[in-house]
């Protein structure tokens, strides 16, 4: 028997033994958010023929996916991520899958996110890599005020204890479903902001961890919701309190080892480890685009809030948009810290890959680490040091994509264009919108 007909009949067993009713087939758009159709089980090797053929869909009424004149696609599930959903009722229990898309023709679909990020992948592997990744969510546990309002669930800071931390329960619930899941949970806690919690897993593969965002903020909303509250990934949704980032550390492994660790240099960081940044650093702008993109994300990326601004980086330095964490070994990594839990992890961990392959493969020198809390220093004095700012808006940002060819070739041509007209059309309504601040600063102009 084959590893597939082996994992197939343990799918089967385990539909069977958990009287499972329903099979969902999952994919996400172009934003990032799932996506997914239901089919009822009659019987439990039902799935099989769903495996083999795939389901049908109407492309074109997913954000960013499919024109409507060339709408069918095809969903066809990958047998790796079948797993039962715990926070659906027992009695009619429900497993998924997460699928990738192709055309009725059989061929993987340009448009699709997971497949963005499998291409860029497949780059990497053509030449011996694995690229792990491990991101950091953070998010926010809110409620309703007497007014009908949207306020944070809690007053607590950071590593707060109960009963200042009224999340405490709610973490441990999200926790354990986390881990009925299959996720290895490494930490929970509260964050800096009133309401604000994280929850980190451990590093994986990029693509089973961009899977494992997508399933980790499902489950985080539908844990929260079950307990009368409210969970968001909204970058920033308080003013005067630190937004929510998704801090993304990277490495890169080759034959089992940690290609960005050498034990005989003075910080122990490879060459390979710096021309990766230099990469990073090169492309920051366009960059930004995928990690941070939406409106939103830019009023979280200001001095004073811990979210970075200036692309440069460090060691210890939080100020600086990449750091090197001090962990040596197969724990060194690179982390980015400008992403926000908004951003699509398959399109941001695909760029991120590319922009960093770059580096490596022009061998750009990314200069002297920067270990000054640039937060101190004024916009005059941050360019006497040469040191540039990331964009301070979705506008800038997509021009900034526009601009950059390699990571506009990481997306391809279908998924750049699907996004970028997203995004302009997003600032444009934006920017035509009329805001309280703006009448209570202006009316009596």
């Amino acid at each position: 028997m084959s590893a597939k007909d082996n994992k197939i009949d343990q799918i089967i067993k385990t539909i069977e033994t958990n009287d499972i009713k329903f099979l969902k087939l999952q994919f996400s758009d172009i934003n990032g958010l799932p996506k997914n159709m239901a089919v009822p089980l009659k019987t439990a090797n039902d799935v099989e023929d769903i495996i083999e053929d795939g389901l049908l869909f109407d492309g074109s009424s997913i954000a960013g996916l499919a024109s409507i004149n060339d709408s069918d696609l095809l969903a066809k599930p990958d047998i790796n991520t079948f797993s039962t959903i715990p926070w659906r009722p027992e009695a009619l229990g429900t497993c998924r899958f997460i699928c990738d898309i192709f055309t009725t023709e059989g061929d993987p679909y340009e448009g699709d996110p997971r497949g963005v990020l499998k291409k860029s992948l497949q780059k990497a592997e053509k030449r011996g890599y694995q690229f792990n990744m491990g991101p950091e969510p953070e998010f926010f546990i809110i409620k309703e005020d007497e007014n009908g309002n949207y306020i944070p669930a809690d007053d607590a800071e950071y590593f707060d204890v109960e009963p200042l931390d009224q999340g405490t329960d709610i973490r441990r619930e999200i926790v354990l479903g986390l881990e009925k899941l299959d996720f290895d949970v490494e930490v929970s806690h509260h964050e800096v902001a009133h309401g604000q919690h994280e929850v980190d897993f451990k590093y994986a593969d990029a693509l089973k961890t961009a899977d494992a965002v997508i399933t980790f903020k499902e489950a985080v909303k539908a844990t929260v919701h079950q307990l009368g509250y409210k969970a968001t990934f909204m970058p920033k949704p308080f003013l005067g309190i630190n937004g929510s980032g998704m801090h993304c550390n990277q490495s890169l492994f080759k034959d089992g080892k940690n290609i960005f660790y050498d034990p005989d240099t003075e910080k122990q960081i490879s060459q390979e480890a710096l021309y990766f940044i230099g990469g990073l650093l090169k492309h920051a702008k366009a960059l930004s685009a995928i990690l941070s993109p939406t409106v939103n994300s830019y009023k979280r990326l200001v001095p004073g809030y811990e979210a970075p601004c200036y692309i440069a980086y460090g060691f210890k330095n939080r100020s600086t948009l990449l750091r090197i964490p001090a962990s040596r070994g197969l724990g060194t990594r690179i982390e980015c810290r400008s992403a926000d839990p908004s951003c699509n992890p398959y399109l941001a961990f695909a760029v991120l890959l590319e922009a960093g392959l770059d580096g490596m493969d022009n061998k750009i020198d990314p200069g002297e680490p920067t270990e000054e809390n640039l937060f101190a220093y004024t916009d005059d004095e941050i360019a006497e040091k040469g040191i540039e700012t990331l964009p301070t808006s979705l506008w800038e940002a997509y021009h900034s994509l526009e601009k950059d060819d390699v990571i506009k070739n990481a997306l391809g041509e279908k998924a750049y264009n699907q996004f970028y007209n997203i995004k302009r059309a997003e600032w444009d309504a934006y920017r035509i919108q009329v805001f309280d601040y703006e009448r209570d600063e202006y009316l009596n102009v």
